[in-house]
């Protein structure tokens, strides 16, 4: 099949360019306590309040309101799948929607210092999200016809993102 793309472009003199990303902001958000809800059909269930936090950047900044949760699964391998609801409102009163999947896993005795609220050099382990944003607010009707991407890292009460435009 790539081939067949690739000599459809070849025919047609076109390049399809990688895409670039645009740093949009950075997202502190703050947890509550973890609700733990034992084992389920795929692993280990969790759900995580998200109460709070800050988003502050270029593109979008404002807080994090208290509403949203991450229902995490974490698998027996150490993976954790990190599924997200959350909404916060910027500066200038929009009130923007984000929902975050992701995936976060490392080495074993890295990944249990992280569950021990240690906190950990990001490089460490990994922990990436795709984010899609939604909004009603004519000023940021951008979000809703973009795609994100972030990189994030776990600390003991909160979770740090930097959340990229996919250009």
């Amino acid at each position: 099949m790539i081939e067949i793309i690739q000599s459809h472009l070849r025919d047609h003199n076109m390049e399809l360019s990688a895409p670039k990303l645009e740093h949009i902001c950075d997202i502190k958000v703050e947890l509550g306590t973890v609700k733990e809800l034992g084992d389920g059909r795929g692993g280990r269930r969790r759900i995580i309040p998200i109460i709070g936090g800050t988003v502050s950047g270029q593109g979008l900044s404002g807080r994090v309101l208290n509403v949203g949760a991450d229902w995490q699964t974490v698998f027996t391998d150490g993976l954790a799948q990190l599924d997200t609801r959350y909404a916060f409102e910027t500066d200038d009163g929009a009130v923007i929607e984000i929902l975050n999947f992701g995936f976060r896993h490392g080495p074993e005795e890295v990944m249990a210092a992280v569950a021990r609220g240690e906190d950990v050099p990001q490089g460490q382990y990994y922990m990436r999200t795709h984010a899609r944003l939604e909004t009603g607010d004519r000023r940021y009707d951008w979000v809703n016809r973009a795609l994100f991407v972030g990189t994030g890292a776990r600390l003991k009460s909160k979770v740090l993102i930097s959340l990229f435009q996919i250009l």
